[in-house]
């Protein structure tokens, strides 16, 4: 665990042999991933939790699922806000932990300011008046790694940890997505018992029976014990992440979901009721359920000109449905990690409904704070589309509105705008209220206007009169 760009998963790369760094967008761990290898004779389970500010949710499951936690901190940047939150998390898991101060290697790497760091922070490191145990390494030549993994060993061995692979298998779901060859998968940490192909399982939101069962390599195998990391591949519904799972009999099953009744909570609720006009609305897809309560987390946290508010969020592929959704409440989609149906992305054109995606999630921050920025000004007279009369005779139509901010003159100038873009413009000939011709309009009124555009108009769009003087 530890602050982003410390090093977590360069360490862990160094420790497989592999390269998982190569492999995320950005460089940045963003799910939730269990590792397992083989050291002197003993096999230790690394849980990889991402080090971005948006996971925090997803770094505390992290803690509460291990037996021991490794805080990395970096010797050239040291303590940072996401080392406090790891730290808060970890002592909140009540679980020991070991100090890697990492990127000892650098030419700026200042381990005493490290130390004075941590010791700030409430860590006392042994050597430094304290007993947590720490250890220099530099995550990218290896150089103390050996010495870090020789006190994993020694502090789970104080720590006696024992299981029963008779009693039904129990550990925790770390991921859960929809596969579009495969179905619903979720990777899973086996804490008790033995996990077995063919078992019933269940979540407090799902259930199923396993169809597949996949160890750390992608092998398919027929039983695993704790600690292993597991893909399971059988779930009915989507479980949600973080939550336990238990494999037994349906009656046990049954036995297990009445007495966790009370834990079950909601991870989205679908917005209901009428939307303020003075929101941002969303519609969002991530391709697992972490993946969507990061994202759900970062956009909630991001400083916006309006409210966001969450239309519907899911997991798989951006459908119709999803753009139709999003084309009846004007809203944005907004895609993390997943892709967008080709019917989908016809008809998202077809309706100017505006789909932004990108596999980082800090960039889809950005995106979304652009597009805010783009959003017609709420101070900024205006006319909301409600009707359209007849056919256009040349560049004359007739048009039914209601004006949102007014007041709204007879022969003004307007902007027409579709969604978040402005597709053209044009003037009033004439201004009715009440079938009666009137030389302005307040906000609230309903209008009929004879305007005279060479460009289309559509029911909801709007017309802006940000120029005119009142």
């Amino acid at each position: 665990m530890g602050h982003v760009d410390h090093g977590k998963t360069t360490l862990l790369d160094y420790i497989r042999k592999t390269s998982i760094a190569s492999r995320e967008a950005g460089g940045i761990t963003q799910a939730i991933g269990a590792y397992e290898i083989v050291y002197k004779e003993e096999k230790i389970t690394f849980i990889d939790t991402p080090g971005h500010e948006a996971f925090s949710n997803m770094r505390a499951y992290g803690a509460q699922v291990a037996d021991l936690a490794i805080l990395v901190v970096a010797a050239d940047d040291g303590v940072k806000p996401q080392t406090k939150e790891a730290l808060h998390a970890i002592l909140d898991a009540k679980i020991p932990y070991v100090i890697a101060v990492n990127k000892i290697d650098k030419n700026n790497a200042d381990i005493e300011r490290t130390k004075r760091d941590l010791l700030a922070a409430g860590v006392a490191l042994e050597g430094e008046g304290g007993n947590v145990s720490w250890q220099q390494i530099s995550a990218k030549t290896g150089e103390g790694v050996s010495e870090l993994l020789d006190f994993i060993l020694l502090a789970t061995e104080m720590e006696e940890l024992t299981y029963n692979p008779l009693t039904p298998a129990s550990g925790v779901i770390l991921t859960s997505r929809l596969d579009s060859r495969r179905g619903i998968t979720a990777g899973v940490i086996v804490k008790n018992g033995t996990l077995t192909r063919g078992a019933s399982i269940a979540t407090y939101h799902a259930k199923g029976k396993i169809k597949f069962l996949e160890d750390n390599t992608g092998k398919i195998v027929d039983s695993l014990v704790p600690c292993a990391p597991a893909l399971v591949i059988g779930f009915e519904e989507l479980p949600q992440v973080g939550e336990p799972f238990l494999v037994g009999t349906d009656a046990e099953i049954e036995v297990f979901l009445k007495t966790k009744q009370t834990e079950i909570k909601t991870q989205f609720t679908p917005a209901s009721g009428t939307v303020d006009e003075n929101t941002i609305r969303l519609v969002v897809k991530a391709d697992e359920m972490a993946s969507l309560e990061a994202l759900k987390l970062t956009i909630e946290n991001l400083k916006l000109p309006a409210a966001p508010r969450f239309i519907d969020a899911g997991v798989g592929n951006i459908t119709e449905t999803d753009v139709k959704l999003a084309g009846s409440t004007k809203a944005l989609i907004v895609g993390f990690k997943t892709k967008i149906d080709k019917a989908a992305e016809n008809l998202a054109k077809s309706q100017h409904t505006i789909v932004i995606d990108s596999p980082i999630i800090y960039e889809l921050g950005k995106k979304i704070q652009e597009y805010a920025k783009k959003l017609i000004p709420k101070e900024v007279r205006r006319i909301e589309v409600l009707a359209i009369f007849g056919e256009a005779k040349g560049k004359e139509r007739v048009v039914g509105g209601r004006v949102v901010l007014g007041p709204i003159k007879n022969q003004e100038h307007f902007e027409i705008w579709q969604g978040e873009k402005q597709i053209g413009e044009g003037k009033i000939i004439n201004l009715q209220s009440g079938r009666k011709d009137v030389p302005f309009a307040e906000a609230g009124q309903e209008v009929g206007l004879l305007v005279q555009t060479g460009d289309s108009i559509k029911v909801g769009d709007y017309l802006l009169f940000p120029d005119e003087t009142v």
